[in-house]
């Protein structure tokens, strides 16, 4: 029976196999499976090696493992390389393990607009922040910064990348949030204050400021907006959900598994499910 799977720690939030298992089901791939596979970091590489002879045939891997999956493959994609991160695995003949990064091509599908002559502004420094930083250079967006809590953390993905780490967020055409704030406050109401100390204010941000970015996107998915995309809503702004992303990028990732393209719109409805 092939498998397919999620490497992450924790996992159990991680609403990708209700989207791959809907879509497996809706093209008669009897059989196939999709799993959440939590692993610590240091069950890793041992989780790893021994997914092929358990009959899996590729795994997504998130937080916080992107960075050492690409350090495991035996082959990786040069957009993973240069990312220096995986989010997909793809298990060969051999059980040779093969790196992709499907993230930083899915946050652009699901931009919905070219970032070209944009400057940006990226929350967060890693995985996800290392994808989205990556694929807005490489489709011209005119300036990117990168801030993160640890400054020394955004300092070396800015050095790595070729862009520049901020004190604070700065304003932007684009603003990008790859971090997990807005995951733990769901049902939340939204503060308008600029000193509460929660939502917005843990990436340093206050609700008149989000109003200042022309285009707001939020990596976090939940089933109420995230106080960033709520705030950003109530100012008019062009938003993008976490959903979004997570589905462009999980559709390049099954079809990289199957040769098949998937259906997207069955498995939209299966994460708004």
């Amino acid at each position: 029976m092939p498998r397919l799977g999620v490497l992450g720690w924790p996992v159990a939030h991680s609403r990708s196999p209700a989207m791959h298992n809907a879509a497996l089901r809706a093209l008669g791939m009897e059989g196939w499976r999709y799993q959440l596979l939590p692993v610590p970091p240091e069950r890793l590489a041992e989780a790893v090696r021994a997914l092929p002879g358990a009959g899996f045939v590729g795994a997504n891997v998130t937080i916080p493992h992107k960075q050492a999956a690409l350090a495991l493959a035996d082959t990786a994609s040069e957009a993973a390389r240069a990312i220096g991160a995986a989010n997909t695995l793809t298990f060969g003949p051999g059980a040779q393990v093969a790196a992709e990064n499907t993230d930083a091509p899915g946050f652009l599908d699901a931009l919905g607009v070219s970032p070209r002559g944009m400057s940006a502004q990226v929350l967060g420094a890693g995985g996800s922040a290392r994808a989205v930083v990556w694929a807005l250079r490489e489709a011209g967006a005119r300036e990117v910064s990168v801030w993160n809590r640890t400054p020394e953390r955004a300092a070396a993905l800015a050095g790595e990348l070729g862009v520049r780490a901020v004190p604070r967020p700065a304003p932007a055409d684009l603003l990008v949030n790859c971090t997990s704030v807005g995951l733990e406050s769901e049902g939340e109401e939204l503060k308008q204050s600029a000193t509460e100390p929660h939502g917005l204010n843990l990436l340093e941000l206050t609700f008149d400021q989000v109003g200042s970015y022309a285009h707001v996107v939020d990596l976090v998915y939940r089933r109420t907006p995230t106080p960033l995309l709520a705030a950003a809503r109530a100012h008019g702004v062009h938003t993008v959900e976490g959903l979004e992303v997570l589905l462009a990028q999980g559709a390049l990732s099954f079809e990289l598994w199957t040769g098949v393209q998937p259906p997207l719109a069955v498995m939209r409805d299966a994460l708004r499910d």
